[in-house]
């Protein structure tokens, strides 16, 4: 399937600021009426992250990859402050505003599936149905500080070699990736600075998560006012996404259906034969 790139503007507290995104699909034009799968990237990431799922879902769905403000091909917020979550969900709803359908089936991995979890809750939301990738209403503060540790690193690489390298380390728990994948992940994952390759994000994401006395994050409220049908997706060795956390998922608000992807932490890939099936076969049975 052909993709295409796109840009659009998100409006914040300090000015417009242009957003880009990927889109799959035989209807990949502003006329389509079909359905519309959108697919949100984890914190330090970017949209190319889903090129393989895409593909897969693109033969009878529009799919739409963006790079969320601050990584991939989108611009850097003005004021590093401004990272964070109403902000990313204004700029989501922007998304689906100009993709000018009703709704959206949602596909977030970590950082995104917050994303479509706080849009899901909202009334009258948009959201049909939500995959949630190896993320919930309830993150351990050990799991956070781990996060904090590696967010808005800025190391600089001679090379895709070495920056492959890198990634391969800071990413182990993607799971076992092949070199084809690890390859498409790091052409995908760096930008070209005066000194080198560097990675392909702004490093002032990290702002939210430098301050002192990081804590449990708790959203159960949120998760509460969820209405459509969920799947939650947990990597076997996650610490963001405990077993406890996913069986309480099952059992209130929307009562998702929890499947566990063995081979992985946080969070899978969703590149191999076997997730995206899963996914793929969850949004055709819902529909």
């Amino acid at each position: 399937m052909d993709m295409g790139s796109r840009k659009f503007l998100g409006l914040g507290a300090h000015g417009f600021h242009a957003l880009a995104y990927a889109e799959w699909g035989a209807a990949n034009t502003t006329q389509f009426h079909g359905t519309t799968v959108v697919c949100v990237h984890g914190l330090t990431r970017n949209g190319r992250d889903f090129d393989f799922l895409a593909r897969a879902l693109a033969d009878d769905r529009r799919v739409v990859c963006p790079d969320v403000a601050g990584r991939g091909r989108s611009a850097w917020l003005a004021v590093a402050a401004d990272y964070g979550y109403p902000q990313y969900l204004a700029d989501m709803n922007a998304l689906i505003a100009r993709l000018a359908v009703e709704a959206v089936d949602w596909v977030g991995t970590s950082m995104g599936g917050l994303i479509g979890m706080m849009l899901a809750a909202q009334p009258g939301s948009p959201i049909r149905r939500l995959v949630i990738n190896d993320i919930g209403p309830f993150i351990p503060k050990a799991a956070v500080e781990r996060i904090a540790s590696y967010v808005g690193a800025d190391p600089r690489f001679p090379g895709l070699a070495e920056t492959e390298a890198y990634l391969r380390e800071i990413y182990a728990s993607f799971g076992d990736l092949d070199d084809a994948q690890w390859r498409h992940l790091t052409e995908h994952s760096v930008r070209q600075a005066d000194d080198g390759l560097a990675l392909a994000y702004d490093p002032a994401i990290a702002v939210p998560f430098k301050g002192e006395g990081l804590e449990d994050v708790v959203l159960w409220p949120v998760w509460e006012a969820v209405r459509c049908p969920v799947l939650v997706l947990r990597g076997a060795e996650s610490d963001v996404l405990s077993a406890e956390t996913a069986e309480r998922m099952a059992k209130s608000g929307p009562k998702a259906e929890v499947r566990t992807i063995t081979g992985c932490g946080h969070a899978p890939a969703l590149m191999d034969a076997r997730q995206i099936a899963i996914v793929r076969d969850w949004l055709s049975a819902t529909g």
